[in-house]
């Protein structure tokens, strides 16, 4: 395909998708209007599976087939980084020296550390009852764990950091949600359904049916994708060097 046809392609697709949001935005309730179908049936189905946050009822239960959808692009974006990333022929590891720290940036980072962790794992425990869940927190708790770079040296992340181990993680996580979808098919429902499990007592930590299980695991994803990606990058501007370079401390 030469360059004027995947233009005219793209300009028709780009025309085509302009005229469909256009048609959407013409058929939505008027701003400030009291008249909001989406959001009321959103509201009310999350009440009714007693699940107080609304938007990790939209996420992990009404659409929780488009957030697999996300989950499966981070995934996706993760591998490919990986491979693009990883050590080639005309490279050698290198091992970086201790690096000195100001004893006031040491201390910010080691106090904050344990803090920003406990954080990111709250914010993931209550993601069915308060804003936050899976994506957020598992940000959070992935790169708490990257002060201890920034509070000691490249070393001392490297022992609390296994790639390996969250490499499987990842996988597990993602696994662990198909799993989840593929479980109310085989009780006779349908992929993703929150009819497994009682929708408990409402604003407790073990109401919303599955969504609590389905925050869980994108919270171990997010946070396993997190590290992975960081341990390239930090790989590459650390550790990795070229065949004819010399060897640079940290």
């Amino acid at each position: 395909m030469n360059r004027r046809a995947r233009l005219w392609l793209v300009a028709v697709g780009g025309a085509g998708l302009a005229a469909l949001l256009v048609a959407a935005c013409l058929q939505m309730p008027d701003f400030g209007g009291e008249r909001h179908p989406y959001g009321d049936r959103a509201v009310h189905a999350s009440l009714d599976r007693h699940t107080a946050n609304t938007v990790a009822s939209v996420n992990f239960d009404q659409r929780a087939f488009d957030t697999l959808g996300e989950l499966s692009i981070l995934f996706a974006a993760v591998l490919g980084c990986v491979v693009l990333l990883r050590q080639t022929r005309d490279e050698h590891r290198a091992r970086p020296e201790p690096a000195d720290v100001d004893p006031p940036v040491r201390r910010y980072a080691l106090i904050v550390l344990p803090v920003a962790l406990l954080t990111g794992l709250y914010v993931i425990a209550h993601g069915q009852l308060s804003p936050g869940g899976g994506f957020q927190g598992g940000v959070v708790a992935a790169t708490a764990l990257h002060l201890l770079y920034l509070g000691a040296d490249y070393r001392a992340l490297e022992r609390i950091r296994p790639v390996g181990l969250y490499e499987v993680g990842d996988a597990a996580a993602a696994c662990a949600y198909l799993v989840l979808g593929l479980a109310g098919v085989l009780a006779g429902t349908a992929f993703l359904a929150n009819t497994l499990l009682p929708y408990g007592t409402f604003n407790t930590l073990s109401s919303g049916g599955t969504v609590p299980l389905l925050n869980a695991a994108i919270g171990m994803e997010v946070a396993c994708a997190v590290v992975v990606l960081l341990a390239r990058f930090l790989d590459q501007a650390v550790e990795i060097e070229e065949e004819n370079e010399d060897v640079r401390p940290l």
